[in-house]
């Protein structure tokens, strides 16, 4: 066999090497694949734990996947759709709820992380026949449009009267040591987490303010 018919035995194509290279990889690959995808079938199987907690003044037994957050465990087990869903990634305020007295971002939390907790919703601040005074005061300066923050607001206007009440600085506080007053700076501040799509920030603070002084 000559030299020029010995080259022409053992070369191939481009085609074929690409063939031939993609036939090899899908090979290799299928039991990594495989593993993966039973890796992932257990990592998903839920675990199942109960919890309870107060929620607006009623003990809440519940047995919930581990990975429910608050906020769903509030909407979608206890059916209390006031607290809303907005980003769910802790950036809007829609979510917020009061937790041991505390504003928090319901969405960011898991249900199982507060065991014997007490946590206030939007439902349980008032109601249609009694309002709560921030409640009253926000619908008396249109502190709301399309309405769907509204929940959160409230809850977090609420919280953030009392922060201030017991002396917590905020970023714009004069004097770390100082008890903070209740000024416009403070109070888009300390709200700042909450935002509003349609704007009414000014209504806002109006809602706020009027509250903070029948207080006073």
């Amino acid at each position: 066999m000559d030299s020029k018919s010995n080259k022409n035995t053992f070369t191939l194509s481009r085609r074929e090497l690409l063939k031939a290279s993609a036939t090899s990889a899908a090979a290799l690959a299928a039991p990594s694949a495989a593993l993966a995808q039973g890796a992932d079938s257990a990592s998903q199987a839920p675990v199942i734990s109960k919890v309870s907690f107060e929620v607006n003044g009623k003990v809440q037994a519940l047995e919930l996947d581990t990975r429910t957050t608050l906020l769903d465990a509030l909407r979608e087990h206890l059916h209390l759709t006031g607290t809303k869903k907005g980003c769910d990634h802790g950036q809007c305020g829609a979510c917020t709820v009061m937790l041991d007295g505390r504003r928090i971002n319901a969405c960011l939390t898991l249900a199982v992380m507060h065991e014997g907790a007490r946590i206030t919703t939007i439902e349980g601040l008032g109601t249609p026949d009694k309002l709560h005074p921030m409640q009253a005061a926000f619908i008396k300066h249109d502190g709301y449009q399309c309405g769907y923050c509204t929940p959160g607001q409230i809850c977090s206007a609420v919280a953030v009267l009392d922060e201030i009440k017991q002396g917590i600085p905020s970023l714009v506080s004069a004097e770390l040591t100082a008890r903070p007053k209740v000024t416009a700076d403070e109070i888009r501040e300390r709200m700042s987490g909450n935002i509003c799509r349609c704007g009414a920030y000014s209504n806002i603070v109006e809602a706020i303010t009027e509250v903070a002084g029948r207080s006073a």
